[in-house]
């Protein structure tokens, strides 16, 4: 499936991922239709970032994935439908598992259930590595067991089963995205990546941190949206599950000695209980198996883990206001 001139909703486009792969469909020559959270400050979250020529070339909704007839408006008329709107904060679920089956299990029945009714020709459903909990094996490929560590992954565990089994009822065309941890600019401090970097960056000589050993797959965001691009081009992904993740691994630890290198500081470590999962809940491996993305969909990194890096320690620079340093962010 060709994306340009396709009419296209993105729901989450206010967030992280989502406000990169609206630039990136806008620049494809696709009529892009963003659904940001609705507030009533009219805040559009990152899409309020975005170069005004995107903006221009967009429409931006604001509203709620929770209220099904407020869905099938926006549904209604549409090619394709990107679904990444999810409470995604691991801490957060702890305190408020209420609402993150509310927002992601059944905002993701409302997607369906509306994608149905207007005979969509695709959805990309967005799932997440925590749904593998700690490694059994490595790589972890699509078929490793799912573990629900965290009222998160089980929540997102119910999503991702609510979407295939659309496809097995009804034929509703739904691939499934599943991501490894994706960093890069804008990205929430509530992730590890960004609340080392603030902290650095604002010159703090001890960095609070929570676990040092869990590992993680980190991916630029520029590779996981070139992922989601390429799942939905593919017909052959409909019915599928799809890894996208770097295939390599660094703990918590190798990562800030990294972030030490690349901004050429130096500062000591301290724990910060608060920061540190409930034991059986921490997962402490993650490692992508992407061989299925580049066999169904001749999907590789093209940006190397340094190179992300970096490119987002720079964007920190200029943008280290937006956040709140010094406040653990749940």
């Amino acid at each position: 499936m060709e994306l340009k001139n396709k009419k296209i909703l993105i729901t989450g486009a206010d967030g992280f991922i989502g406000s990169h792969l609206v630039e990136s469909l806008v620049g494809s020559g696709a009529h892009v239709k963003a659904l940001s959270f609705y507030n009533s400050f009219n805040n559009w979250g990152w899409l309020d970032s975005l170069n005004k020529e995107i903006i221009k070339n967009i429409e931006i909704v604001a509203g709620d994935i929770r209220d099904s007839n407020f869905v099938r408006k926006i549904v209604a008329g549409t090619d394709v439908v990107f679904h990444l709107a999810a409470l995604i904060a691991i801490p957060y679920s702890y305190i408020a598992p209420d609402s993150y089956i509310q927002t992601n299990i059944t905002g993701t029945l409302n997607i369906l259930q509306a994608a149905k009714e207007a005979g969509v020709q695709k959805i990309i459903h967005t799932s997440t590595s925590e749904v593998y909990g700690t490694a059994r094996y490595v790589p972890i490929d699509e078929n490793h067991p799912l573990q629900p560590q965290s009222p998160y992954s089980a929540s997102k565990i119910g999503a991702d089963m609510l979407a295939l089994s659309f496809y097995n009822s009804f034929s509703v065309p739904v691939a499934i995205i599943r991501p490894f941890n994706a960093f890069g600019p804008r990205q929430s401090a509530r992730a590890i990546i960004p609340a080392l970097i603030t902290q650095i960056l604002a010159g703090k000589k001890e960095i609070k941190v929570g676990s040092l050993s869990p590992k993680r797959d980190f991916n630029y965001v520029k590779n996981t949206v070139e992922g989601f691009v390429k799942v939905a081009e593919c017909d052959k992904s409909i019915g599928e599950i799809i890894n996208i993740g770097s295939g390599e691994e660094h703990s918590i630890e190798e990562l800030i000695n990294i972030l030490k290198a690349v901004t050429g500081t130096d500062f000591s470590v301290i724990t910060d209980e608060q920061r540190i999962r409930p034991k059986n809940s921490e997962v402490e491996r993650l490692l992508a198996c992407n061989r299925k993305a580049l066999e169904i969909l001749g999907w590789v990194p093209s940006y190397s883990f340094e190179d992300g890096l970096k490119e987002t320690v720079e964007w920190f620079k200029n943008n280290c206001d937006r956040y709140k340093f010094d406040i653990y962010n749940v």
